[in-house]
């Protein structure tokens, strides 16, 4: 079986001018609630976004029965495969969540993408503060975007104040969000208007790239 056959793929506003290909974290699919919402609302602003099951996911959705992640290079293999299916010169941008957004930014530079997004970037494990994945965030793209929940337990405020990042990455804050840039009950926000503040960050990126 090829790998095209292989790759769950979805595509939302095939006439958008700009084309992002959205990479899923470790723990939810391209269906998952985050996945729609973003790639739905993105594709209201313009963009064309094509979502994708990695080979694992798409195992347990076959199967019913769960499985790791593959390894990286797996990973990257699987995004490269989606981005090969589309050459009509489209601006290109790269976007995952967490673990997807590892290979973005990973394949920014391969792909000839003008950016890659991460939404929730793990810049390290949960609990491994001193495991640090900042190597994963260096490409030659003019402006790269993380945005980044303040309660996210992969990454905080007060610890990625003082990280050595790349000049060409920007982070913004989601006030309250965790690493699914979900609020609390308390704070008297929705998930989706936080989805929504995400998505609006996004789109202002490509736009400012896209010249």
């Amino acid at each position: 079986m090829s790998d095209n056959q292989r790759v769950a793929i979805h595509r939302d506003n095939a006439d958008g001018q700009y084309r992002v290909i959205f990479a899923h974290g470790a723990g939810a699919g391209l269906q998952s609630d985050f996945m729609q919402y973003v790639a739905l609302a993105l594709a209201l602003n313009d963009i064309e976004v094509i979502r994708f099951n990695f080979p694992y996911w798409q195992k347990f959705m076959d199967s019913g029965v769960r499985r790791p992640p593959n390894r990286m290079p797996e990973l990257e293999h699987c995004m490269r495969t989606v981005a090969s299916q589309f050459n009509d010169g489209k601006p290109l941008f790269l976007m995952g969540k967490s673990m997807g957004s590892r290979v973005a930014f990973r394949l920014a530079d391969e792909l000839n993408a003008k950016a890659a997004i991460a939404l929730g970037f793990p810049f390290h494990p949960i609990g491994k503060p001193d495991n640090l994945r900042l190597d994963d965030l260096n490409n030659r793209c003019e402006q790269n975007l993380i945005i980044q929940g303040t309660r996210d337990n992969f990454g905080k405020p007060e610890q990625v104040r003082h990280y050595q990042m790349p000049a060409n990455v920007a982070v913004k804050w989601i006030e309250g969000g965790d690493h699914s840039l979900e609020p609390t009950k308390r704070s008297g926000y929705t998930r989706e208007q936080l989805w929504q503040a995400a998505v609006n960050e996004v789109s202002k990126l490509i736009k400012s790239v896209v010249r």
